[in-house]
């Protein structure tokens, strides 16, 4: 069990700092701290939410790998001591990750295979669906394949 619960609050940090700084934060975050605030403290767990959020879009904003890293670090543990505290919080936060992947653009359902055969391509080569309108090209012309020599 107390593997689960690490792999649980990992992904759980992990998904919690890539939210910081995604366009779904603000969807997220009164959610999050409600779940962090077990207590019923829902304003302190805001700010403390909000914090982290500017260190972690500070991090992304310089480019430092390292810190961004370090709050997933940071989070890990603390959800882990939630989630023994109180499983409930653990099976709201497996509901949340799911919903969260859910909500995540998906695969299309279709196959797609593409495939570019009869040798090099002198030209450009798309791949697409329902390509409307025409297509211009405003460069050199392609190359023609090369001579052939006899000999």
């Amino acid at each position: 069990m107390e593997a689960e619960l690490v792999a649980l609050a990992g992904s759980g940090a992990s998904t919690l700092v890539g939210l910081m700084v995604s366009d779904g934060w603000e969807q997220v975050r009164r959610r999050i701290a409600r779940l962090l605030a077990r207590d019923g403290d829902v304003p302190s767990a805001e700010a403390e939410l909000q914090r982290a959020r500017d260190g972690v879009v500070a991090a992304r904003d310089d480019g430092d790998e390292e810190a961004e890293s370090d709050y997933v670090e940071e989070w890990t543990p603390r959800l882990r001591r939630l989630l023994r505290r109180d499983p409930d919080a653990g099976r709201q936060l497996l509901a949340l990750l799911a919903e969260l992947d859910g909500a995540a653009p998906s695969q299309s359902a279709e196959s797609v295979h593409n495939t570019i055969s009869g040798g090099v391509q002198h030209g450009p080569v798309f791949q697409g669906r329902d390509f409307f309108g025409g297509l211009t090209f405003n460069g050199p012309p392609a190359p023609g394949p090369a001579p052939e020599r006899d000999g």
